[in-house]
């Protein structure tokens, strides 16, 4: 009761009982149904019972959804029924007003302090924690749930007390929160097998039982987080769905993350918001922090990307800078004003600290990572065209992050994880108006990164959607119809590729005419593949012809007027005349430096072709020097790692043993093989190459036997990665064969070459090159084993 006078105001409380311990201020959070131990309560629990030297005041730090105020409450818990503690105080600071509450109820409460004055009570209380020599100690723990902001608890930290300890929880990451005497300890996603346990014991409460393999897809497709976990368990008893249905509706990117939640007044274990609502608000709190009102753009760009790993580069681009200023807002003063790079960083830095994404500047190449299901929140929250629009700029900035030169194998690959991952967000908005460039950008780094399979199967789904949204007579219908011919027959499959490029043709003459550059380059590649199923007379014939009607309509110095003649210059020393194949690639070589530059990756490669005819006309020692000066340039334009490079380095050691050093080319292969092996994998065609020429300078040196081992081994494999019947592996048995009879097993030999030859006949034609040197090489071992089985006679 309070008597007002003209100066003064008297409160008149009645006696207060004293507070008995051990004592509980506030309210524990219940636990949850089948609450998981995890590892991390283990360390807070070490963190805050250690001896009082080493113990420390924990800090958990975390997601809004992994569970931090589940694991405070058990150690608040454990604390009560262990009789650790004599006052606990549980605290929802998610406000400075709620902190200051909260401090003032334990004051009111333990010292009878005047609920009238807040402020003054929570102060008396945070003086009361302090440790005095000349009062019996009181073990306390003071939990702070929820912090969202460091700056409210700005004179209400408890002080650091050998009685006593401090326990928050917070979604945020700031140096403020890691004061003396505290531990941040991040709270991450439940384990795969933590997971599946929580879904089978919540599913089994309820008298429902699901197999262990639809749990455990289920809980990837949730990302491991333990309240989506939580709320999906809900969901599927709710509506008695089972986990294969549920993972069909979530799979289907038209449906809202909301709607495959329950509803707000029935969510489990007294929660109070929803999966998605938790991450929007501390989407709001980040927006707010400098740079202001960059934080939300920036992760709305980084939901429509790959939650695995965001390269540095692309949310720094210059199409990711225009995005973040068109959306910087009009109230902000710099509106209008481009953002910096320094900025974007600072949105990344500004999201961190509120756990929404996890940011690793050291790793540029995954500097960025996002769980799943903030990413589906965040492209929930947009509009059809805001998604739309936001899809072609994430494109955009992919496109413009990727470098000409693919130099750096991990950035090429996070890059294609990225494009894929944008295309099964958002697929249709990449061919409005029509197909985006990155689409074929990561078809074609495929295919040049040795997954050749991978980028046919890439051009061939590229196709079919191509026609589904364009149209059959769409250039970029046709486009796709084009990469899907080239990287058809880079698998081996030579005879289906000129046939899908005469198929290309027609359609091609029929939209877009005869002499459209498109027309002139579906002939050029046409005449390459029938020329590669055998025909090769055929494809010097048809790039001959071609050759006129580029330097008609596009002119002799056009880059695809030099490529056909490269073409011609190939197909010239295939048919046998390589000095004549030498002298043309040494006159183009001429026109590509003048034309597109010495460093152009045009005119390298025909400085490496210019090398092979050389080498293949007699002269391997000039072939051997022209690489050795290559591989220098190629080092330097595309780094020591490059497949090309390593193709030099492959090229360069075989023309050293064609000019008589086998031992040095062996060795040679042998340190270029740790290199490709590190570099593209034991699997990839480069490095399958690389044992095969190593088996086959370890024979030309001297050990026909360790050859054969070599070759057997290589064959192996060669089958599982590329098919028995394709031409490379074909080349790999004719050469066991040859190795086999150098062993001693002439009747091996024949044998062997015998069933190379009627495979050869039948995938390369009876006229091709390879099969005529079969040919050959079964008539010598024959005519061994003939001269043999005489001397044995005799």
């Amino acid at each position: 009761m309070a008597v007002v006078h003209a100066d003064q105001v008297i409160h008149h409380a009645a006696h207060r009982a004293p507070v008995t311990w051990p004592h509980l201020v506030g309210v524990i959070p219940p636990r949850a149904r089948s609450f998981q131990h995890r590892s991390v309560a283990e360390q807070v629990r070490q963190a805050i019972d250690g001896r009082q030297a080493e113990a420390l005041s924990p800090v958990l730090v975390g997601a809004g959804g992994v569970g931090k105020t589940q694991l405070a409450a058990d150690y608040a818990r454990h604390a009560r029924q262990s009789g650790t503690v004599d006052l606990l105080v549980w605290i929802t600071a998610s406000t400075r007003s709620a902190a200051v509450s909260g401090f003032s109820q334990a004051a009111v409460q333990v010292l009878g302090a005047d609920p009238a004055g807040p402020e003054r009570a929570a102060e008396s209380f945070l003086a009361w924690l302090e440790p005095r020599a000349d009062t019996a100690p009181c073990r306390w723990l003071v939990v702070l749930d929820d912090v969202a902001d460091p700056a409210d608890l700005h004179g209400l930290w408890p002080p650091e007390s050998p009685h006593g300890r401090t326990l928050v929880t917070t979604r945020r990451r700031d140096a403020a929160l890691a004061g003396e005497g505290r531990r941040l300890m991040p709270v991450g996603l439940f384990t795969p097998v933590e997971a599946v346990v929580y879904l089978s014991a919540c599913l089994a409460a309820h008298g429902r039982h699901e197999d262990e393999r639809q749990l455990a897809h289920l809980a990837a497709d949730l990302g491991h987080l333990p309240l989506a976990l939580s709320q999906a368990t809900a969901y599927l008893i709710d509506t008695d769905l089972d986990c294969a249905a549920y993972r069909r509706l979530l799979a289907d990117q038209k449906s809202q993350l909301a709607d495959l939640l329950p509803e707000p007044g029935a969510l489990p274990d007294d929660q109070s918001v929803s999966t998605a609502a938790a991450w929007l608000m501390s989407i709001d709190r980040a927006n707010q922090l400098r740079p202001a009102r960059l934080a939300r753009p920036m992760l709305q760009l980084a939901a429509m990307l790959d939650p695995n790993g965001i390269p540095m580069a692309v949310l720094t681009s210059q199409p990711a800078l225009a995005y973040l200023t068109a959306t910087h807002g009009d109230e902000d003063e710099g509106a209008g004003t481009m953002v910096g790079e320094a900025q974007a960083v600072g949105a990344l830095q500004a999201l961190r600290r509120l756990s929404l994404i996890d940011h690793t500047p050291g790793t540029p190449h995954q500097a960025v990572r996002v769980h799943q299901l903030i990413q589906r929140a965040v492209r929930d929250a947009l509009a059809a065209d805001q998604q739309n629009n936001l899809a072609r700029t994430a494109a955009d900035a992919l496109f413009s992050a990727w470098p000409d030169i693919e130099r750096d194998t991990d950035l090429a690959q996070a890059l294609r994880a990225n494009t894929d991952a944008l295309a099964r967000h958002v697929q249709e908005a990449l061919w409005r108006p029509d197909a985006h460039p990155v689409l074929f950008r990561t078809g074609d780094s495929l295919g040049n990164s040795g997954q050749v399979a991978a980028a046919a199967n890439h051009y061939r789904h590229l196709a079919g959607v191509a026609c589904r949204y364009l149209g059959p007579d769409h250039p970029d219908t046709l486009s796709a119809r084009s990469h899907l011919a080239q990287w058809q027959g880079a698998t081996g499959d030579a005879a289906g590729a000129a046939t899908a490029y005469a198929d290309l043709l027609k359609d091609r003459e029929r939209v877009q005419g005869p002499d459209h550059p498109d027309t002139l380059t579906t002939r050029s590649n046409l005449a390459r593949w029938r020329g590669s199923t055998g025909n090769v007379a055929g494809a010097t014939a048809a790039t001959v012809d071609l050759l006129v009607d580029m330097e008609r309509v596009l002119g002799p110095d056009h880059p695809d007027t030099l490529t056909a003649r490269g073409n011609l210059a190939w197909w010239r020393g295939t048919t046998g005349d390589a000095p004549g194949a030498a002298a043309a690639y040494a006159n183009l070589l001429k026109d590509r430096e003048r034309v597109q530059g010495p460093d152009h990756l045009s005119t390298l490669t025909t400085r490496h072709d210019s090398a092979w005819w050389r080498g293949m006309a007699g002269d391997a020692a000039t072939a051997a020097t022209a690489y050795t000066d290559l591989l220098a340039d190629v080092e330097r334009v595309l780094g020591p790692d490059h497949p090309r490079t390593l193709t030099t380095r492959s090229n360069l050691a075989w023309w050293r043993g064609m000019a008589g050093d086998a031992a040095t080319a062996a060795t040679a292969y042998t340190d270029l093989l740790t290199d490709v092996e590190r570099v593209l994998g034991p699997d990839h065609p480069g490095t399958l190459t690389v044992r095969h020429n190593l088996a086959y300078w370890r024979g030309e040196a001297g050990d026909p036997a360790g050859a054969a081992a070599a070759f057997a081994e290589v064959l192996a494999d060669r089958q599982r990665v590329l098919g028995p019947h394709h031409p490379v592996t074909l080349t790999t048995r004719h050469n066991l064969a040859r190795w086999q009879g150098e062993a001693g097993d002439s009747a091996g030999a024949v044998t062997t070459f015998t069933e190379v030859l009627a495979d050869r006949q039948r995938v390369l034609g009876p006229h091709h090159p390879n099969t005529l040197a079969t040919q050959h090489e079964l008539a010598q071992w024959q005519g061994r084993v003939q001269d043999e089985g005489t001397d044995e006679a005799r």
